[in-house]
């Protein structure tokens, strides 16, 4: 029977029923999924040392020769202990293996054996205790670097070992004979140009690799192969539209720009016009535009918006809010309007004889942009011409919402063109999967005065000068945001599986000494604390109504504090707001705390932003903060985030294109370190398709 890459597991020699039920609990059903069940980490045997060179405590491979008859001695609640002495040219230990009687026969008196343990010394004598132990033969050199697997109930690491080493024999002697027994997913142009070696040799050499050249070559096969495939999958998304989007050559801005009060950045004028090229061609516009709070995208949106009406199509644009919403109308309307083109705001409060009036103007054509949350996706809902669709904070909107609008102007030939923007900047390396169907343009240049936010990092100590910091803003005139990790309180002591995660920063920090500071409580704490201060609490657990209504009250400037969760990450534009505190900062992302720390510094006044914690100086939560005390631009604080926490904060938990990408549980692969491989995986999985399209065309 020949084994193929979808062969059953329970087929191969040495498996069976049971152990096929174990591995299926790691994940491996078929014998390709064993075949690439990487090593979770290697033990580098081949550090081999003479007992007098090797340092107390060190771990290492010790060439030794048994001296004496392995004794088996009985202790207390049925444990045993396997005692002997084995020497060097060097010196001489003891070695113990506790709860291992079969090591009682397996070792012989006079022979030579590799141990690989941690050596210790124990009333002034050196120990191996329950040491690695190899048989030394002339006819099989021993391997410097063995394989560590992930493992579960059942299977051991040299069980494992040696199912990995069946199934690659039994692999790569079919592929002689079988094309499918070992895929070849890369192109051979692709491998040749990359120097990768070819996948028979990777998959050998990753789990019994002869040295580290050897892992290295191997490994970098594997990355690529990885990363290739995902990009093929995220590039292929895009090259599946057949639909073409309606052209807009009339690419002329300058009437806009003219009514601007201010100077386009370089960042700005760039991202503006990569949109004027796609505009002008029928191919779907597919763009993502990121950048900081303040970096300008709704100039960039404006423009994109004034070329379609400009080119006779209606333009939507899609919060996430009902405030949002309204402040974009507020800001574009007015524009618009010195453009003569009629811009509409539809919300899902709309009254109804307002919407009946603003549907029919939709539908006739005569409102060339709208501005609107969800309500834009009413089935009532409809468009003469819509051609551009641009969804504001994407990663508040699933796939579904996006796509739901945008079919209000496409049909089985025709489609629109999509705009889409964050306020979070993303790490290209990021980017480039997460995204891997859009194209990229990224604000990484703030306006000409815009003022930075003051960071400092403090703890409980200084509570009353931050009760009084936030008092003199509001003597001044200005507001304060107070941010909390929670929305309600939990027990003191409580530690969480997010706790866990977080408070990596050694022992002592990860059990809390209090709980997190919630929100409900908050609120009534400082309000106790400054009597005569309008406050207002907003959080996720809320009703959209309730929040709006008291963001609102904020922004008008009715509210002095306002208390919340991040839940205001992303939120209303509040110039008179002067002053960020969040408490806990050791429990956000970097990326978060940069997106709050954006909600102030917005008007003409100084402003800034407390970060309250007590982790210890010199702790990795405390390092972290410091990134944020001197730091100030996004894209270095996100590829930092990335790097020390993952993917997981720039991952939306909703109904999202990154979901339908696939989670980013790569075996192989590192985002932030494999950053050249990534480039030019991305770069061969586009040719190739693009190869593929010119083919089938």
């Amino acid at each position: 029977m020949q084994y193929i890459f979808t062969t059953p597991v329970k087929y191969l020699p040495g498996v069976g029923e049971v152990r096929a039920q174990a591995l299926a609990k790691l994940g491996i059903t078929t014998v390709g999924q064993l075949a690439y069940h990487f090593p979770r980490g290697y033990q580098f045997r081949g550090n081999v040392k003479p007992l007098a060179g090797a340092s107390v405590g060190e771990t290492a491979s010790f060439m030794l020769t048994v001296a004496t008859d392995p004794t088996l001695a009985t202790l207390k609640r049925g444990m045993n202990l396997v005692k002997l002495r084995a020497f060097d040219e060097s010196g001489s230990c003891e070695i113990t293996f506790f709860n291992q009687p079969y090591m009682k026969d397996s070792l012989k008196k006079g022979l030579e054996y590799r141990f690989y343990g941690k050596l210790t010394n124990e009333r002034g004598k050196l120990t191996l205790s329950s040491p690695i132990v190899e048989p030394v033969s002339e006819d099989k050199p021993l391997p410097a670097l063995v394989a560590v697997y992930p493992l579960t109930a059942g299977i051991s690491q040299k069980v494992m070992s040696k199912l990995v080493s069946t199934a690659l024999r039994q692999l790569i002697e079919n592929a002689l004979n079988s094309p499918d027994a070992l895929p070849e997913i890369i192109p051979d142009s692709v491998r040749q140009e990359n120097n990768l070696c070819a996948l028979g040799w990777a998959l050998q050499n990753i789990h019994f690799p002869p040295d580290f050249e050897a892992l290295a070559i191997a490994k970098r096969r594997l990355i690529f192969e990885e990363l290739f495939s995902f990009a093929l999958g995220a590039a292929g998304s895009r090259k599946k539209e057949t639909r073409t989007a309606p052209a807009m050559p009339d690419g002329d801005i300058t009437p806009l720009t003219s009514k601007l009060p201010f100077e386009l950045t370089g960042a700005q004028k760039r991202a503006i016009d990569a949109i004027r090229a796609d505009l002008s061609s029928d191919r779907p516009m597919r763009r993502l535009v990121s950048g900081d709070v303040g970096s300008g995208k709704t100039a960039v949106a404006a423009a994109a918006a004034y070329l379609a009406a400009k080119n006779s199509f209606q333009c939507a644009i899609m919060a996430p809010t009902e405030i949002l919403a309204s402040q974009h109308f507020s800001d574009l309307a007015p524009l618009f309007a010195k453009l003569g083109i009629e811009c509409r705001l539809l919300l899902g409060s709309t009254k109804a004889k307002e919407r009946k009036e603003l549907l029919k103007g939709l539908s006739d054509g005569s409102i060339g942009v709208v501005i609107g949350t969800h309500a834009l996706i009413s089935e009532d809902v409809s468009f003469r011409s819509l051609g551009l669709v641009i969804c504001d904070e994407q990663h508040r909107f699933g796939v579904g919402q996006r796509d739901a609008l945008a079919a209000k102007g496409s049909g089985s030939e025709r489609t629109v063109h999509q705009l889409t923007m964050s306020a979070t900047p993303i790490p290209r390396t990021l980017a480039l999967f997460l995204y891997g169907d859009l194209d990229m343009s990224a604000l990484d240049e703030l306006p000409p005065g815009r003022q930075r936010v003051r960071t400092f990092v403090v703890d409980e100590s200084y509570r009353e000068r931050l009760n009084g910091f936030i008092k003199r803003q509001a003597d001044e005139g200005h507001q304060t945001y107070v941010v909390c990790p929670a929305v309600e309180e939990v027990e003191s002591g409580e530690v969480s599986q997010e706790d866990i995660r977080l408070f990596d920063c050694g022992i002592d920090e990860l059990v809390p000494k209090k709980p997190p500071k919630a929100a409900e409580s908050w609120v009534g704490v400082l309000r106790d604390s400054l009597p005569g201060l309008r406050f207002g609490c907003v959080h996720g657990k809320l009703k959209s109504s309730e929040k709006d209504a008291v963001m609102s009250a904020f922004a008008a400037g009715e509210l002095d504090v306002l208390v919340s969760t991040t839940v205001i990450e992303v939120g209303v534009n509040v110039p008179n707001a002067t002053l960020m505190i969040v408490e806990n900062a050791e429990r956000f992302g970097l990326s978060q705390l940069h997106q709050l720390r954006g909600r102030v510094g917005r008007g003409s006044a100084a402003s800034c932003c407390v970060l309250v914690s007590d982790c210890p100086p010199g702790s990795r939560a405390a390092k972290r903060l410091d990134v944020m005390r001197t730091t100030y631009d996004g894209f270095k604080i996100a590829e930092f985030d990335l790097g020390e926490r993952g993917p997981g904060d720039f991952i939306p938990k909703g109904d999202d294109e990154i979901r339908q990408h696939g989670a980013l549980r790569f075996r192989l692969a590192n985002l932030c370190e494999d950053m050249e491989l990534l480039e030019s995986a991305v770069s061969a999985a586009k040719r190739i398709l693009s190869e593929k399209e010119r083919i089938n065309s």
